[in-house]
């Protein structure tokens, strides 16, 4: 691996960048296209390009799979909260309209933090399994 420098080189720059395109997916996908899962998919990416330039172990350090998994239950979580809360607040599951005194400023809210809990798993998991299928290859 050590003999590709200019890929490395490019890959640093460019991981940053990927990653800060997902969060624009993410807070931007209640007014156009995208969302969590697109952007939990775009932010894995990131991390996927890493392992394949620098390896599963370095990759790893900086996203241990202990908090991998700790995140992708917190994004459950955090979804199901949401409608969990709704209830409480004398709402349907998942009603957006009782977050906040003005419907449409509960519908944004609801949809934020959902969308949230969805990109947080599907970033998790996504990277999760590739860990464990590259771990794997580079275990043989």
């Amino acid at each position: 691996m050590s003999d590709h420098l200019i890929l490395r080189i490019v890959g640093k720059f460019l991981i940053p960048y990927i990653m800060l395109f997902a969060l624009y997916v993410q807070f931007h996908g209640d007014f156009g296209p995208g969302g969590g899962f697109q952007a939990g998919v775009i932010f894995a990416s990131a991390f996927v390009i890493h392992t394949l330039l620098f390896g599963v172990q370095s990759t790893q350090k900086i996203a241990p799979p202990w908090v991998l998994k700790i995140i992708s239950s917190s994004g459950v979580l955090l979804y199901a909260g949401v409608g969990v809360a709704t209830l409480l607040m004398g709402g349907l599951y998942l009603d957006y309209d009782v977050l906040a005194a003005d419907p449409i400023a509960g519908q944004h809210i609801g949809i934020i933090l959902v969308e949230f809990g969805v990109g947080l798993t599907v970033a998790s998991v996504m990277m999760l399994l590739f860990f464990t299928f590259a771990d794997r290859g580079e275990q043989a």
